[in-house]
């Protein structure tokens, strides 16, 4: 019966076989060598080292992360001496960390039920589009220019015909802002509004606070919500009160007119209001300026 030590003799024997075959790859032998590793111990881990060995390969003839052809695509196998052993680690390549840091922008962008394409927006692809959208491009320019006054711009209470492109517009805005490290929040209105009140007594008070105070916000579709005592005069009331007074740009975007929101506003289950729903358009006439955009539904 062999003893432990004339196994693990046996074992190293087979190792040693498996390193020495592995080298007979000239380029795998320079590339374990010139890790400046003693070989007694490279031989412990030649498995591993044709892994990594493999995966740089494959980095030195990359032609994208589209043909990736790692275990892990933008990552590659890396053998980090420590002594006596050797450490494995998926180390970042150099064109995923381009891309992970050109996008890093859109973590200064929130969205609230609203398609996470949206942080795609991007204005090279509204510039050469229809030129009903040129006049609301040219405040967005000026807008950017002058947003580091002290007195800042005013948002855009942008409507016009259904799937034109409203939202996506302003949210290649608030790209270029997020790119200028301006934190912005884009929510989809009516349903903002009912999670906003199924949240009493869980973070109902962080969320409001926080949209309250953000930089940048987009009530998008706002009109198109039920209006109620709640939402028109303990929500959106205040809301657009602090904004006003901080001089926080605020933006809307609506299939209504103004005219027509107000009488929207107007009306709830207990009754018409004309009083409080002119309080709210004036806030929101404080706070932008309106822009109408007709065009082709880009939705179809």
């Amino acid at each position: 019966m062999k003893n432990k030590k004339d196994m693990f003799k046996e074992d190293l024997t087979e190792l040693t076989h498996s390193f020495q075959d592995a080298c007979a790859d000239k380029d795998f032998k320079d590339f374990v060598y010139g890790l400046n590793i003693k070989e007694e111990i490279l031989i412990k881990y030649t498995s591993s080292l044709q892994d990594a060995f493999l995966e740089c390969k494959n980095c030195s003839n990359c032609k994208g992360l589209s043909s990736c052809k790692n275990r892990i695509r933008g990552y590659k196998y890396t053998p980090n001496p420590e002594g006596s052993i050797i450490s494995f680690s998926y180390d970042e390549c150099s064109k995923e960390r381009k891309v992970r840091e050109s996008n890093s922008y859109k973590d200064n962008l929130d969205l609230y039920e609203l398609p996470i394409e949206i942080k795609e927006a991007s204005f090279k692809d509204i510039y050469k589009d229809d030129k009903a959208r040129l006049p609301i491009v040219k405040y967005f320019k000026e807008f950017m220019e002058d947003y580091k006054k002290p007195e800042k711009p005013k948002g855009i209470y942008l409507t016009g015909s259904f799937g034109s492109g409203k939202t996506y517009l302003i949210a290649a805005l608030f790209n270029e802002m997020a790119k200028k490290g301006e934190k912005s929040v884009l929510i989809y209105y009516p349903e903002f509004l009912r999670s906003l009140k199924a949240s009493f007594g869980i973070d109902f008070n962080e969320r409001f606070e926080y949209i309250r105070r953000v930089p940048l916000l987009l009530l998008d579709d706002i009109g198109a919500e039920n209006c109620s005592n709640w939402s028109r005069d303990e929500i959106l009331g205040p809301l657009l009160q602090y904004r006003m007074e901080n001089h926080l740009p605020t933006f809307f975007t609506s299939n209504l007119t103004l005219s027509e929101l107000e009488k929207s506003l107007s009306i709830t289950s207990s009754g018409v209001d004309k009083v409080k729903a002119r309080r709210i358009i004036e806030r929101i006439k404080q706070l932008t300026v309106p822009l109408e955009l007709i065009s082709k539904n880009r939705r179809d």
